[in-house]
């Protein structure tokens, strides 16, 4: 593919820069990770930052990604190595390329740019397209067989689980009816099934159109996102060197409150009964957390990326065994924007 620069709809901007950059702090050198490249306007931030003999490695499951972040980011050869393959996989994709602890993470968990604006991918319900949602389209399950082939029962469970979409069961049964006429092929047929779907005093409250969270759910049980994210999150802080740090950009609760719950663990691990005089368990803190409630986009930020008007930033820091954690080294600021 063709460099970055020369594809727009990868070239788009990534969101709290100058927050992440504070936490990171790549500055200070050593190897950081990018597990979610997607375009690479984050990792160009961090190369720009990176001293000489520092390294990056970014890590993408799309493969028109990765063809347009190595377009992007080619001035950095020398410093960055972009690797196909998913962040739940970091621990091998490094271990590939004989690296065994780094210095700092990012994982970026919304959709790109590029997915959400290229109809032909199927994630908006604005575009009309085939359904797919498939951030690595090599994978074999799409939103069609999802949406076509999911019993009613694990269809509320998807719509009610991963999109806390409160009419999942009116959704469900009307998908049910409608593919029994003839398979939804389309993401606007999806779409329209869904609204109708709704009760219309209801559909008409709605900022965003109806089908949103539907299409946020079945995109999630497409790409797998939250199965094993957890472990994905506990992963990434192993992999962390003593003094390295973990930077997590979330877009939805569900992802905020599985990040939220391994920092507070990392930070207080212990599993003695709440009433117990002392610890007993022997676990020790291995994570201080750096920001004591989530950091979100300045007003400014909002008001020129819509995008970023949902996210949430969380960042912890690996402790060597055995230290304690002076608890929230960075507060928000009044914007809610800046790190004090």
């Amino acid at each position: 593919m063709e460099s970055n620069q020369l594809n727009p709809a990868f070239y788009h901007a990534p969101i709290m820069v100058e927050e992440v950059l504070s936490l990171l702090q790549p500055a200070r050198g050593g190897v950081f990770v990018d597990g979610t490249l997607g375009g690479g306007g984050h990792s160009e931030a961090i190369l720009n930052l990176l001293p000489a003999d520092g390294r990056l490695f970014g890590i993408d499951r799309d493969r028109d990604a990765l063809a347009a972040a190595e377009g992007r980011l080619a001035p950095f050869k020398d410093r960055f190595t972009a690797l196909y393959g998913n962040f739940f996989h970091m621990k091998t994709l490094l271990l590939q390329r004989g690296v065994d602890k780094v210095d700092g993470i990012l994982l970026d968990l919304g959709v790109s740019s590029h997915q959400l604006d290229e109809p032909s991918r199927g994630f908006s319900y604005k575009f009309e397209a085939p359904l797919d949602m498939r951030m690595d389209q090599s994978a074999p399950l799409t939103a069609a067989d999802v949406v076509n082939g999911y019993s009613e029962k694990e269809l509320v469970r998807i719509f009610r689980d991963y999109g806390e979409e409160r009419f999942s069961p009116l959704i469900a049964r009307r998908i049910l009816e409608k593919r029994a006429e003839k398979p939804i092929a389309t993401t606007t047929e999806l779409a329209d099934v869904v609204a109708g779907a709704i009760p219309a005093k209801f559909r008409h409250k709605e900022q965003q159109h109806p089908a949103r969270r539907v299409f946020q759910a079945v995109r999630i049980e497409v790409n797998g996102e939250l199965q094993g994210l957890r472990e994905a999150v506990d992963s990434c802080i192993d992999l962390l060197h003593p003094g390295g740090r973990l930077v997590i950009l979330t877009f939805h609760s569900l992802e905020d409150r599985i990040v939220k719950t391994a920092f507070k663990t990392a930070e207080n691990p212990c599993v003695c009964p709440p009433r117990s005089p002392q610890c007993v368990c022997g676990r020790t803190p291995y994570g201080k957390v750096l920001t004591k409630h989530p950091l979100t986009a300045c007003a400014a930020e909002q008001q020129e990326n819509s995008r970023s008007t949902c996210c949430k930033l969380r960042a912890l820091e690996k402790l060597p065994l055995g230290i304690g954690a002076e608890r929230n080294t960075y507060r928000e600021g009044r914007n809610h924007g800046s790190i004090l």
